[in-house]
């Protein structure tokens, strides 16, 4: 504010100057209209080269304060992408999740298991289904090709999921998997997580240029299709899925609970994305926590630092039908379906706040049974739901005309809600139904029936010999 104000009295004297220096005759005419026209002129000229000089000292004291101006603002912009959103009530306080509910109880494994459980590496590599061995060759850790029937297995659960979000009135988008690094953060995802670790690809690019990075996710791309857009009030909710491919700098520990499919670097992800109106939300608030965000007029991160206003700006929306909470409720009733209709037993889980990152205020996981995980926990993340409020929309510049009471001509500029959801990340899906569908009396795996016409009819996977070259089921 200080320098705000100083600059301000230095540019009213620089344009004083300069509108003395621009006078045809700057103070050159007598003022009594007599007397020595030469001494005049020379005192013109000495008065003239003492307002340039002091012209020139202003320019330059104002040029290093505007450089400093431009320091603070970036060090305020920096400091104020780093603040995560608001929790939701929902949200445990710690680090323990609160359990909602089950998927598919009745297919609970016994507490006594007779047969010691196999693993999907196993699995994979007796039907000739996965390779590790021969990516890791090519890639290294983390990497795995697909073979065979699991390639059908992921195009069905891809197509699956895509139709049943469609049927659903979602709209179907194929997003770019290269993204500006801007948009990244934009959405809350950090190059580096608070341990320093790489948490996503970028690419290097001509010096100057843009840099590029790898989509750790479609909720990415899919949020900035409508940056620096502004939607009207009856265009919300707005509702994409998406397909793409996710790439992962970090792909965890490398222990035997992440061994094989459920922690790599690259997988396909199927991404359910929605815009909705602002909403009324209760929220656990820290009473001296700060009440600053970033508002971003272009997704370069350029503009400065407004306020959010606090809780109490946020108003109910007019339309009472649909609401972001609803829209959060529609999400998550689509992915307990899907899970269900796939016939695997899950668990629901509310997350704690720790578990929250800094985009989402609220955020829900759905963890499927894993056999082969049972030595340690027996539970694996396959989806996960989370309200960001408006922490992406109002970095991204996107924004929705709401009808408002007072407001000049009855509608004001806010910003929508997102919501992002995973409808099937394929390799740990595809990892919990070769494991839950294994059959030791059939020595292979049973197709879930719902994706059967999406693989030619198939319905079970058995072991193969090949018979002069030609692949023959046994």
């Amino acid at each position: 504010m200080g320098l705000q104000k100083g600059l301000r009295g230095d540019r009213a004297r620089q344009n004083t100057l300069s509108a003395q220096l621009r006078s045809r005759n700057p103070l050159m005419q007598d003022p009594h209209g007599g007397g020595d026209k030469t001494e005049a002129a020379a005192e013109g000229r000495e008065t003239k080269e003492g307002l340039l000089a002091e012209a020139k000292d202003i320019k330059a004291k104002i040029s290093e304060v505007e450089e400093s101006e431009r320091a603070l603002e970036s060090e305020m912009r920096d400091l104020a992408i780093q603040l995560p959103n608001w929790t939701h009530k929902e949200s445990p306080v710690g680090t323990e999740p609160k359990l909602l509910g089950y998927i598919n109880p009745e297919l609970a494994p016994p507490s006594q298991r007779t047969d010691p459980p196999i693993s999907h590496t196993q699995i994979g590599a007796e039907l000739h289904l996965l390779d590790f061995s021969a990516a890791g060759t090519v890639s290294g850790w983390g990497w795995y090709y697909l073979l065979n029937e699991a390639v059908l297995l992921e195009q069905a659960l891809i197509n699956y999921a895509l139709s049943f979000a469609m049927k659903r009135g979602w709209k179907l988008v194929t997003p770019p998997n290269i993204v500006y690094s801007h948009m990244a953060a934009a959405c809350g995802f950090r190059p580096r997580d608070q341990h320093g670790e790489q948490q996503i690809y970028t690419l290097d690019g001509a010096e100057g240029k843009i840099q590029h990075c790898l989509a750790g996710t479609a909720e990415i791309p899919l949020a900035g299709m409508y940056a620096n857009k502004t939607f009207s009030e009856d265009q919300l909710p707005v509702k994409l899925v998406g397909v793409g491919r996710a790439y992962r700098a970090e792909a965890g520990a490398r222990g035997a609970e992440s061994k094989g499919l459920f922690r790599v670097h690259e997988f396909t992800k199927v991404e359910l994305f929605a815009w909705g109106p602002p909403g009324q939300e209760e929220f656990s608030i820290p009473k001296n926590e700060p009440t600053t965000a970033p508002a971003m007029g272009n997704p370069e991160l350029t503009s400065t630092v407004s306020a959010i206003g606090g809780i109490s700006s946020i108003m109910k929306p007019t339309n009472n039908t649909i609401t972001s909470a609803s829209l959060f409720d529609e999400m998550l009733d689509l992915q307990k379906s899907i899970i269900s209709s796939l016939g695997l037993h899950a668990r629901i889980l509310e997350m704690p706040t720790t578990d929250l990152g800094a985009s989402a205020s609220r955020k829900i996981d759905i963890e499927a049974y894993m056999p082969s995980r049972e030595a340690k926990d027996p539970w694996g993340e396959i989806s996960s739901l989370s309200n960001c409020t408006d922490y992406q929309s109002r970095r991204l510049n996107t924004r929705v005309k709401m009808a408002r009471r007072g407001a000049a001509g009855g509608v004001k500029s806010e910003f929508p809600w997102t919501l992002n959801g995973t409808a099937v990340a394929v390799p740990r899906v595809l990892m919990a139904i070769l494991e839950n569908g294994w059959s030791e009396e059939r020595d292979g795996v049973v197709v879930p029936e719902v994706l059967r016409g999406y693989m030619g009819g198939l319905e079970f996977i058995g072991r193969k010999k090949y018979v002069g070259g030609e692949k023959m089921e046994c």
